[in-house]
């Protein structure tokens, strides 16, 4: 890795190096379980019996390979502050431009439709009579609020939240354990290890297309599975805290995807799991705690509050560095005094205003939201593709620096394909259901747009200049990364 500083942003500011270890290790705990897994599963489950188990494993065993060329990417320079940085770098300005502007569609949309939820369904639980564009006001200005001052800010929330997660996981696994070993009986059904095969039609229960609708339910559980590479520039001691966060996604996948949901069907047959309710308010009723709703509901509150607020940190920093770049106004480039874009902030919270005005129109529980987490998938997944396609290139381009890294991707050059084949997979996946299909159909009017826009940039003299200011930027980045290799 290179030995030179962060590339300094426009004044001689950058970004401030504030997330510990113990921030990062949280965060990507955060960003590996989304709240799909407390109110989803439901639905998972119902659709693809005990066969979801290889469902989660699959995909997280997918992307874990993608987080491991993003780290390699990552580490490979520390200019890089996230992947629009090295994928405009290796593949092209166009790159830069798709990447960011998609990623923070992604985290928008995503944004959006956590708020509305928030309001609408968590905070509405204890408070129906309170009006719910009231609160949706104010869960916007308290995530506002949350990353204004300082990035450590962000960081100690985020790890809280997943605190949260953990706790609530954990004890489920717990519990389920306990009812497994005393032979618990419920309707005439016994808790046990067997329910995961003798059940309906057993570990398939399914059958084969439940099998792949499981897979369009469960992907929107992994977004934010990168968000550790959003956090690059902000990192303290990259090198160590990264690949130590990403080498431990696999083990916190078996643990709390696979294992809550093994403890789920062992407990109650995986017939009985209703795709409207939480799998968890079911157990901790089973087991006799009267506030289980109330727990869980402020468990996946919490949880959609952490998405929420992953999402307001990563469009402020994505648009930040587009704008570094050219891609995006300079108003947005500017850090606050304590190195924090707040401009870039305000614009992330300005757009989730729109929850208010889909409150508004009563749109807060329409399946629309099928359509949305289709949407933002697609949108993530294509994100994915442009760092395993950046990795790639990188191979073939700078095999120096890649015999150099000490954090290579295992299976670097066939992995990168079977991934990509794995996605190809899920996009047929999304045209079986209706709600996901109209979601397939309407995500392409995204890049048209973008291409439209990147078209409009190009012809643009003011960023024709800052493209040439940061491509001299970058050569000085190869130059000095050239010199070190040869070291």
């Amino acid at each position: 890795m290179t030995s030179h500083p962060t590339t300094t942003e426009p004044g001689g500011q950058k970004l401030d190096r504030a997330l510990s270890n113990r921030h990062i290790q949280l965060i990507a705990i955060g960003g590996a379980i989304g709240t799909g897994l407390f109110m989803g599963s439901g639905k998972t489950i119902s659709v693809a019996g005990p066969s979801v188990i290889l469902v989660y494993m699959i995909i997280g065993f997918m992307l874990y390979f993608v987080m491991r060329a993003m780290g390699e990417l990552l580490l490979s320079r520390t200019g890089y502050r996230n992947f629009a940085d090295f994928a405009g770098d290796i593949l092209g300005p166009w790159a830069a431009f798709f990447t960011g502007w998609t990623y923070w569609f992604c985290w928008v949309v995503t944004g959006v439709a956590d708020v509305i939820v928030i309001a609408s369904v968590y905070v509405n639980f204890w408070a129906k009579t309170f009006p719910v564009w009231i609160t949706a006001l104010i869960v916007i200005a308290v995530l506002v609020g949350l990353n204004l001052p300082t990035v450590k800010g962000f960081g100690e929330t985020e790890f809280w939240f997943a605190m949260i997660k953990i706790v609530a996981i954990s004890a489920l696994i717990v519990v389920g354990l306990v009812l497994i070993a005393i032979s618990f009986e419920h309707d005439g059904a016994t808790a046990s290890f067997l329910n995961l095969f003798n059940q309906g039609s057993g570990f398939f229960g399914g059958g084969f297309m439940g099998f792949v609708m499981g897979f369009q339910i469960a992907v929107f559980a992994f977004v934010g599975i990168e968000l550790v590479g959003t956090a690059a520039a902000e990192t303290k001691n990259p090198e160590h805290n990264l690949p130590k966060a990403i080498n431990a996604i696999p083990i916190r996948i078996i643990l709390f995807y696979v294992g809550s949901l093994i403890i789920l069907m062992s407990v109650v047959p995986w017939t009985r799991f209703d795709a409207d309710h939480s799998p968890f308010v079911m157990l901790f009723s089973l087991a006799g705690l009267g506030a289980a709703a109330h727990l869980v509901n402020l468990v996946v509150l919490t949880s959609a509050t952490s998405s929420a607020n992953s999402g307001i940190y990563s469009t402020s920093r994505m648009v930040f560095t587009l704008a570094t770049d050219g891609d995006a106004p300079r108003i947005f480039a500017r850090l606050s005094g304590r190195k924090v874009p707040q401009n870039a902030l305000f614009l992330s919270g300005v757009l989730l205003l729109s929850s208010i005005v889909l409150l508004a129109f009563g749109l807060d529980q329409s399946k629309g939201f099928s359509i949305v987490t289709t949407i933002s998938s697609l949108c993530f997944m294509f994100v994915w593709t442009i760092i395993l396609v950046s990795y790639l290139v990188y191979r073939k381009r700078r095999p120096a620096e890649h015999a150099a890294s000490k954090f290579k991707m295992p299976g670097g050059l066939v992995m990168p394909w079977v991934v990509m084949a794995f996605f190809a997979f899920l996009l047929w996946a999304f045209t079986k259901d209706s709600d996901t299909l109209a979601g397939l159909i309407a995500t392409p009017v995204w890049f048209v747009l973008l291409g439209i826009g990147y078209l409009a940039l190009r012809n643009n003299p003011a960023h024709a200049k800052i493209r040439a200011e940061h491509d001299a930027k970058v050569a000085e980045e190869k130059q000095a990364a050239a010199a070190f290799v040869a070291r």
